[in-house]
């Protein structure tokens, strides 16, 4: 689980960069790549992006689920951002509990805020480069190109070669065949 805080300065960023930001579901992968390079490359000059990512981990969805494990994760990124913001939107119907300040949740955000959509777009392709790492790992899940989910590749994987440290026991191809992780 992987989540991103982004304040954008838009006066600071060109227009161009500006009118290619949008919701990550929409946006096509190697453009999400090409934008997330310039987010973050402007991030690290401190030039109009202030960003963070943050993740939750297998151990912590299987504790407290994946919706409390992604709201801890937003919690983190907006902890780890380099100025605090005044109020932070969240995509999504609910708040994390625990934002070091006041929030708000923007239902289809990332379709109505930039800077929801630069987040989702950050938060998308460090998932997907994670999930690519890991494929070099563990072969034959098709995690470079399913990025994790249930496609008939992956339960293929895992009827194949069995789970690892990185699934979840709670993911429904494991659950309902009683697999057990293999490390």
């Amino acid at each position: 689980m992987v989540a991103a805080a982004v304040i954008l300065l838009p006066d600071v960023l060109p227009r161009r960069l500006l009118r290619s930001i949008d919701d990550s579901k929409v946006v096509p992968p190697e453009d999400r790549a090409a934008i997330a390079a310039v987010l973050f490359e402007r991030a690290a000059r401190q030039d109009g992006v202030i960003a963070a990512v943050a993740c939750g981990s297998t151990a912590e969805i299987e504790r407290i689920n994946i919706l409390q494990a992604t709201l801890l994760a937003m919690t983190r990124a907006v902890a780890r951002l380099a100025v605090r913001p005044s109020t932070v939107l969240v995509d999504g119907n609910i708040l994390p509990a625990q934002l070091p300040c006041p929030g708000q949740a923007v239902v289809d955000g990332d379709a109505r805020s930039l800077s929801i959509a630069a987040a989702s777009i950050l938060a998308k392709v460090t998932r997907d480069r994670l999930m690519a790492r890991l494929a070099v790992r563990y072969p034959g899940y098709g995690w470079e190109r399913n990025a994790g989910y249930g496609t008939p590749e992956h339960c293929a994987g895992i009827a194949a070669a069995g789970a690892t440290r990185h699934h979840r026991m709670t993911f429904a191809p494991l659950r309902k065949n009683g697999l057990q992780a293999a490390e």
